[in-house]
């Protein structure tokens, strides 16, 4: 079986809702073709682990998806198909490919440490397989983490990230007093505390971070807004959302909204950002990354959250470097080139021969 076929396999087996049937194809994989120390947690991560050392390295993954397009559905099957060098069907980028190239790499790497296989459940509804891990005690020194790397400084090369940004959910509530439209002195607008917070929001600087040589810049963006109970009634409560992309170390001050009367600030969620934090690793990886391309591969920064940020927070040393294109995963035309994840396959399995 090659890589590209175990993809197949492995894509064509529904993760969306839920992701036992994924794991169980998984594990039972790693337990046919390794000798490898096989677990299965509580949450459904499948973590394996084989070699020795003083140094750990895992090759990271998960194998939940988001939700198909109708046209990715046969049945109880998603549909995978082939055409000019590429997979398609949702899953195959973001990111069962990356996995099934982390499988092939962990069964045939004669490994210079412990080297560790992990795919977790619960990436795309906020890192909770990653975190029920780091919980129970996952913590290896180094990790790659198979996330799209491919296409940031030229197309189709598999370039090595050495940081992203995290994503920072929250919501502002603006409490007024109702009153009849017709008597505005006998109420107070929450609708207009709401948007003095708002101006606040958008008068804040962006955070700014530097990683490995590379500048990052965070982002602040208002996305929703409601609030009223009728077109002619003061409104008594207004609530914002706000998007904010985070950069290692900086976050936007939106606490200052809470300076206007009325207004408070509340997170609903908080994805960390990672940042390598060991410059010879990353050096290590883009050299394997090298090793394997006829074009130079580069160190990158990804603008979006992944499980890396679980990791980093928690003491590992992660990088990431995967198939997927910029632009690819979520969408109803998910794909992978075939050619890509033979790379990604060599490129996990030097670095576990040589970290």
């Amino acid at each position: 079986m090659t890589v590209a076929a175990l993809t197949r396999d492995l894509v064509s087996i529904p993760s969306h809702d839920d992701e036992t049937a994924a794991g169980d194809f998984i594990e039972n994989w790693l337990r046919e073709e390794t000798d490898a120390a096989v677990t299965r947690d509580e949450t459904g991560n499948v973590i394996a682990r084989k070699g020795s050392g003083d140094r750990s390295l895992a090759l990271v993954g998960h194998h939940d998806v988001v939700a198909p397009d109708a046209s990715q559905l046969n049945g109880d099957e998603y549909v995978v198909e082939e055409r000019d060098g590429r997979l398609y069907g949702r899953g195959t980028a973001d990111m069962k490919g990356a996995v099934a190239a982390a499988m092939y790499a962990f069964r045939d790497a004669d490994p210079s440490c412990e080297l560790v296989f992990a795919s977790f459940v619960g990436e795309e509804v906020g890192g909770t397989g990653a975190r029920a891990a780091i919980d129970g005690g996952f913590a290896p020194d180094f990790a790659i983490v198979g996330e799209g790397s491919t296409g940031y400084s030229a197309a189709g090369v598999t370039d090595v990230a050495v940081a992203h940004k995290g994503r920072r959910g929250s919501t502002i509530t603006a409490a007024g007093k109702a009153a009849h439209a017709s008597e505005v002195e006998s109420g107070e607008n929450a609708i207009y505390r709401a948007c003095d917070a708002v101006n606040i929001v958008r008068d804040l600087d962006f955070p700014t971070a530097t990683v490995l040589g590379h500048d990052m810049m965070g982002s602040v963006a208002v996305t929703e807004i409601e609030g009223g109970s009728g077109w002619n009634v003061i409104p008594a409560s207004c609530s914002v959302t706000v998007d904010e992309r985070t950069v290692p170390g900086g976050y936007a001050p939106l606490e200052q909204v809470e300076d206007v009367e009325g207004v408070s600030w509340a997170v609903d969620q908080d994805l960390p950002p990672m940042a390598c934090d060991d410059a010879d690793f990353a050096a290590l990886v883009l050299r394997a990354a090298e090793d394997t391309q006829n074009v130079g591969p580069e160190q990158v920064t990804k603008p979006h959250a992944t499980d890396a940020g679980w990791l980093a927070q928690a003491g590992t040393t992660c990088v990431i470097c995967g198939a997927a294109e910029q632009g690819e995963a979520h969408t109803k035309d998910e794909s992978v080139s075939i050619a890509t994840l033979e790379t990604c396959e060599a490129i996990y399995r030097e670095v576990a021969e040589s970290v």
